[in-house]
């Protein structure tokens, strides 16, 4: 997952799996018991998306290039 987010445009990686847009946050990642998250930034706020499968990251992969596309 990590490798199709380094390839998005617009994106930095600032720290490992920690991405900037500009020079405002976009997404980071998170582990906890239910698993591993992303939250990305959609609009103002952030969304936790869980991405322990692999559909969960392609959902989030989606969500990722429509906040990028808005």
């Amino acid at each position: 997952m990590l490798a199709v987010l380094r390839q998005l445009p617009g994106l930095k990686e600032k720290s490992r799996g920690t991405f900037y847009r500009g020079s405002r946050a976009f997404l980071h990642f998170h582990e906890d018991p239910t698993g591993h998250h992303m939250d990305v930034r959609t609009g103002a706020d952030f969304e936790r998306c869980r991405v322990q499968t692999k559909a969960e990251q392609r959902t989030a992969l989606t969500k990722v290039r429509k906040a990028l596309a808005g």
